[in-house]
């Protein structure tokens, strides 16, 4: 059995925890019975003790496996991590999503992603990672009693990501220690004026206009103070034809969309002028949560 979810970049600047969508970089885990737990890592994390043990999708799993079954199976689970972690391409909301899915295949169980999404709420309070996580694409998400409200747009095959992963974390704990109790009133308009004109951007594929519509006064350029050289990756990437360029999530790697034409020259000239940084090219991904049996 199969499972495999994408990486996402929430927030796309004025979206605060309501706005995000998938990129084609993804996190498999391969479920096979066994007679002991057994646990296999390649890819990112691979050397990190912590990573190897997955606890979170463990403790995830065997809670939803043992509600779903009231049965104490064990079994070998082989995982594939491309998403880098603690980057801001919404590596927890992954495991997390991988977790509750994996339940329901290995239990031969039936579920829809609107019920995976709305269990994935107890262990990530925000909705901007996990829903493009299970459903792919763009999304725009609000709570509402407990429950996520949500509206994805496919996205069209010509436009490309590039994240520019920087070699330093950003703590989103931390990052939010940043932002203030209070925003004035002139702020919190120009954000959510943004906001929604960012989604309506994106439902109308009016991509020209990307880069006025994800302009932020509420949190972006606070975190990006805590490492102040993404200010260089965002002018970079907007000298080089960047649609536009966001932090994702509270960082600290910067989401940069453009046309497949010029994404290559731009992914260079981020080589090149940050060579301590990784670099990935990737398309959208419009699929979200994929399980295979």
């Amino acid at each position: 059995m199969l499972v495999s979810v994408p990486a996402t970049s929430a927030n796309l600047g004025p979206g605060f925890d309501a706005l995000g969508l998938a990129v084609d970089l993804r996190n498999e885990i391969i479920i096979k019975p066994s007679s002991f737990l057994s646990l296999a890592t390649i890819g990112e994390g691979s050397d990190s003790l912590k990573i190897r043990k997955n606890t979170l999708f463990l403790d995830i799993f065997n809670k939803q496996y043992a509600k779903l079954t009231d049965k104490n199976e064990t079994f070998r689970f082989e995982f594939t991590n491309r998403i880098p972690l603690s980057r801001g391409l919404g590596s927890s909301s992954a495991v997390i999503v991988a977790a509750l899915a994996s339940a329901y295949v290995a239990a031969g169980a039936t579920y829809t992603k609107r019920d995976l999404l709305n269990l994935a709420l107890e262990y990530e309070k925000h909705p901007d990672n996990i829903t493009p996580a299970v459903m792919g694409g763009f999304n725009v998400a609000c709570l509402e009693d407990g429950r996520v409200y949500s509206r994805k747009k496919r996205l069209p095959e010509y436009l490309r990501a590039v994240l520019v992963v920087p070699n330093k974390t950003i703590s989103t704990a931390r990052s939010r220690t940043t932002l203030p109790k209070f925003y004035s009133k002139e702020e919190t308009i120009y954000s959510l004026s943004r906001s929604s004109y960012l989604t309506a951007l994106f439902m109308s594929e009016s991509w020209d206009l990307l880069r006025i519509a994800s302009k932020d006064k509420l949190h972006q350029n606070r975190r990006m103070k805590m490492m102040p050289e993404l200010f260089d990756v965002q002018k970079l990437a907007l000298r080089n034809g960047a649609l536009m360029s966001t932090l994702s999530g509270s960082g600290s790697t910067f989401f940069n969309l453009c046309y497949d034409n010029e994404a290559e020259l731009m992914a260079e000239a981020f080589r090149k002028r940050f060579p301590e940084f990784r670099v990935f090219v990737t398309s959208l991904d419009n699929n979200g949560l994929v399980t295979k049996s």
